[in-house]
């Protein structure tokens, strides 16, 4: 496509954006006030919350095992003959998942990982796996608690992790090592109480039967479990939906969150989409120097972006169709959800013949992440958020209209879907105290580079603390 049909392309999209949002807000607004416990379980909602409180406030150590006959039956079908459509000649994953690639996967699924499933599901369940009601739903977290004699001399504090689709809770095992060290190390200062739920409809959390559940009111669930948990101020560090969520935690939340870290701090306002459009002409006075690249040329990000979330259109209209498509369906959801973990780890994968799964991952650890999915039959209620997310009860809320005044903390990696300047997200995070680059790392940073990761999120903390220092002296002043 030449450059000029790209530009038209452009300022089709900007115009369409902008008539969409006519008669959006064009500044700041308040805070909307959400119901604190909407009830969200299938049964009726009770009359005596007190009572039901009190009834289902336990908060349960679990340890879920699967039946062989469960095992077995998953090994029988990746035992069935594939009847797949030969890729086409010389297309590596630009025409989506590899055929090819995709027999190979299947057999190391059967033929090598299921084998040693039972050694995997340790490895699982490594971790203190917790259960309680929330609203009506049963709600699955890892809770990781530090002892008193492990925070002599350290910086303590709590941190929700809050994960994305299509991951789940297994993205941040590295990172939770890191954060909740349990080898003693002079060096660090630093040492957390972490918090990793699964999101409503995801893995071993309780999907609703009723519409509405959208981002902010799953941020209010959040803040109700990591109240239930005893902890009323805290950081949050999220991606993908868990940034989203963490965002409206923040913003709604304000009392409860010390910081909010995240790495995929977006912004679609209109004053937000025609500041992006004029810095495309004058890239070197809105972007860092040496890193215009993450956002410029715009035409080109833009393309990429209209090609990567057909998905996207697909679950935010007819989630179900497609959780039908893939609900008891090993390869299919392989297929499906590894494709984002090719494309969405780096663009220039789609031109390996594996899709570069294995450049950044370990094959076991993606099979971990398709287990969970498979195991737990969640694949249509996770799709569901983003039907949740576009509804006009959501978009009517203007959460991103609302200044959000908690120390926030945006972390860049080259590779991930799309990035926006601070000339953009100064709009709504008025304390953006942290703004990084790394070229290394795509969209699953927690999965694909803990260490840079966790090495940000400290940074941010440590100038959350001086920060907060400066402020309590200025106090005493």
């Amino acid at each position: 496509m030449s450059g000029r049909g790209i530009l038209m392309i452009l300022l089709i999209v900007v115009i369409g954006v902008a008539l969409k949002h006519l008669f959006y807000p064009w500044g700041s607004l308040s805070a909307p006030t959400l119901p604190l416990n909407q009830w969200w379980g299938d049964e009726e909602e009770p009359e005596d919350w007190q009572a039901y409180l009190d009834n289902s406030s336990e908060v349960i150590n679990n340890r879920l095992m699967y039946e062989e006959s469960v095992i077995n039956d998953l090994k029988g079908q990746l035992n069935r003959p594939l009847h797949l459509t030969e890729p086409m000649k010389g297309a590596n994953f630009e025409y989506g998942f590899n055929a090819e690639a995709l027999k190979s996967i299947i057999k190391y699924w059967r033929d090598d990982y299921l084998p040693r499933w039972r050694e995997r599901e340790i490895f699982l369940w490594q971790f203190n796996h917790f259960t309680t009601d929330i609203q009506g739903l049963r709600l699955h977290f890892f809770h990781l608690m530090a002892y008193d004699d492990q925070t002599i001399g350290k910086h303590h504090y709590p941190v929700l992790l809050l994960h994305g689709w299509p991951g789940s809770v297994r993205e941040f095992f590295d990172l939770i090592h890191k954060l909740h060290q349990t080898e003693p190390d002079k060096e660090n200062k630093y040492i957390f109480n972490v918090i990793a739920p699964s999101l409503p409809g995801y893995a071993w959390s309780q999907g609703t039967s009723r519409p509405g559940l959208g981002p902010a009111q799953i941020a209010v669930m959040m803040r109700n479990l990591m109240l239930r948990l005893g902890y009323k101020k805290f950081f949050i560090q999220g991606g993908d939906w868990g940034s989203i969520i963490g965002s409206h935690m923040a913003t709604l939340f304000p009392e409860n969150v010390l910081g909010y870290h995240s790495n995929f701090c977006t912004l679609s306002t209109p004053k937000s989409i025609f500041k992006r459009f004029i810095a495309n002409f004058f890239p070197s006075l809105f972007a860092p120097h040496g890193f215009e690249d993450f956002f410029f040329p715009m035409s080109h990000k833009l393309l990429s972006i209209l090609e990567e979330t057909g998905y996207m259109h697909l679950q935010a209209t007819r989630p179900d169709t497609i959780g039908i498509a893939l609900l008891g369906n090993p390869v299919g959801l392989a297929a499906y959800i590894l494709e984002k973990f090719s494309v969405w780890t780096n663009a220039s994968y789609r031109y390996y013949p594996d899709g570069g799964l294995t450049e950044r991952f370990k094959l076991d650890d993606l099979l971990d992440n398709i287990m969970i999915y498979y195991l737990t039959d969640s694949i249509t209620t996770t799709q569901r958020l983003y039907k949740e997310y576009f509804s006009k009860e959501q978009t009517t809320l203007f959460l991103d209209y609302v200044p959000t005044y908690v120390p926030t903390g945006c972390v860049r990696f080259k590779n991930d879907l799309i990035h926006f300047l601070d000339f953009q997200l100064e709009e709504k995070y008025r304390n953006l105290i942290h703004s990084t680059y790394y070229r290394e790392g795509g969209h699953f940073a927690a999965f694909e580079v803990p260490d840079i990761l966790y090495n940000d999120f400290i940074s941010f903390v440590q100038k959350f603390e001086r920060l907060t220092k400066m402020k309590e002296y200025k106090r005493e002043l």
